[in-house]
């Protein structure tokens, strides 16, 4: 992989991350574009690697919630910041659940099923207009809620369904404030990086070549400031209620994709 590549993924994986346009999928249709040929072990290396450096833009934009929720972690109080911290805990046990039940039958579709891409990018423009014709409310994230939410998450971690769009949706559907909606969304994600990171260093399945340093650090920059702008766009955009725009794209990159998987 080179560096322009690397940091043409690394682009897209940030962008895609928060945008609600599915990251899963506008890699693996980067993939066939740019046609990748590496090996399984090294595409999961410098997947992981991009994932990690949107995990830690999120920590920078959010560093005052993570605080909160460390602190409600830890103290013995139960106050607003033990509250929202076990509402990010429930959300996370449905994809934790189906991350470590169907790992197998989950990798299998990230092997440039373009064809479930599509139909899932369908699926997402769905979602995004629903939640974008819902009215406009001032709830909190109840604990009922956070399970949900969690839920939409576990059915996103299939490519093509945005995790942003999917859990961002599944809030404002269910009432909760947009901007709450969104904050909720981007928190709950990072324990599952880290751990989904942690998890992968540990079983040993990365393959990191001292020659490809530089195209993933590439990468790995890219995606971190990528990810640093289209996580405070989202946020706004979320707010001034313009996820139809998403859903129109998500509706035409889908219909792209599943046009190329026939026609080839």
């Amino acid at each position: 992989m080179t560096i322009i590549e690397s940091i043409v993924l690394g682009i897209i994986q940030g962008v895609t991350e928060f945008l609600p346009v599915s990251s899963s999928g506008h890699l693996e249709l980067a993939k066939v574009i740019l046609g990748d040929t590496s090996v399984p072990e090294e595409s999961l290396t410098f997947t992981v690697v991009l994932h990690f450096a949107t995990a830690l833009s999120t920590l920078v934009i959010f560093r005052k919630e993570v605080l909160e929720i460390f602190r409600g972690l830890f103290q013995l109080k139960w106050n607003e910041e033990a509250k929202f911290s076990v509402k990010i805990i429930l959300s996370m046990i449905p994809a934790v659940f189906v991350g470590l039940l169907f790992e197998e039958q989950l990798a299998v579709f990230f092997s440039r099923n373009i064809l479930l891409v599509g139909l899932m990018l369908l699926l997402t423009a769905v979602l995004l207009l629903l939640a974008d014709k819902a009215k406009s409310t001032n709830k909190k994230v109840s604990f009922s809620n956070a399970v949900l939410v969690g839920i939409s998450q576990a059915i996103a971690m299939l490519p093509g369904i945005s995790r942003s769009g999917a859990t961002i949706s599944t809030s404002v559907l269910l009432g909760i404030d947009r901007t709450k909606a969104a904050r909720f969304s981007f928190l709950m994600v990072v324990p599952l990086i880290f751990g989904k990171i942690g998890k992968d260093i540990l079983s040993d399945d990365l393959n990191f070549q001292s020659s490809e340093i530089i195209p993933i650090s590439a990468g790995f920059i890219a995606a971190f400031v990528a990810g640093l702008l289209a996580c405070k766009w989202m946020i706004s955009l979320v707010k001034k209620s313009k996820l139809s725009y998403f859903s129109l794209y998500c509706a035409i990159v889908g219909i792209a994709a599943i046009s190329y998987t026939l026609l080839n």
